[in-house]
C-alpha cells in the first residue's frame, strides 16, 4: 500500500454504536442521574445515552452540537434507535394530573433514571435494540 492510498472506512450503523455503547457499560460501568458519573477520566461510568456517547466519540460527550456533522448523525440515529425499542418493548410514558399523555415517546433519560433500573436491564436494552435496528435496516448483513 502507498503512503497516499487511503484504506476504505466501514460506516458505523446505530446497531454497531448501540453494541459498543453495551459493551462500554459493562467494562466501565453505568450511573443515573447524570451523562458520566466523572468527566476527568476515559473510563467514567455512563448512563445509556452516555455510553452511546463515548461509544461514538472515544470520550465523554456533554454537548452532540461539539461532534462532527457524521457522528452527531449518527449519535441522534443510535439514540432513535434505542427510543424505537424502548417505545415498542419497554414503554414509560409521562401523564399530566388531568391524565393527558405528556410525551408520546419514551425518554431514554427517564428510563435510564428509574430507580428501580439496573445496569443489566440498560445494557440489555442496547443489545437488543441495535438487534432490532438490524433486523429493521438490514438483509443478509448489508443496509436496506
Amino acid at each position: 500500500m502507498k503512503a497516499t492510498h487511503n484504506p476504505p472506512t466501514a460506516q458505523v450503523s446505530p446497531a454497531d454504536l448501540l453494541r459498543m455503547a453495551a459493551l462500554y457499560l459493562r467494562q466501565h460501568g453505568w450511573t443515573q442521574g447524570t451523562y458520566y458519573a466523572t468527566t476527568d477520566t476515559l473510563t467514567s461510568p455512563a448512563c445509556a445515552v452516555g455510553a452511546i456517547g463515548m461509544a461514538c466519540a472515544g470520550k465523554p460527550v456533554l454537548h452532540p452540537v461539539l461532534l462532527s456533522s457524521v457522528d452527531e448523525d449518527i449519535y441522534h440515529q443510535s439514540i432513535a434507535a434505542l427510543v424505537d425499542y424502548l417505545d415498542a418493548f419497554a414503554p414509560v410514558f409521562h401523564v399530566d394530573e388531568d391524565g393527558h399523555l405528556l410525551d408520546e415517546h419514551t425518554s431514554p433519560y427517564s428510563w435510564n433514571d428509574d430507580p428501580a433500573r439496573t445496569a443489566d436491564q440498560v445494557i440489555t436494552a442496547l443489545e437488543k435494540a441495535a438487534d432490532e435496528w438490524d433486523r429493521l435496516h438490514t438483509q443478509g448483513g448489508e443496509n436496506r
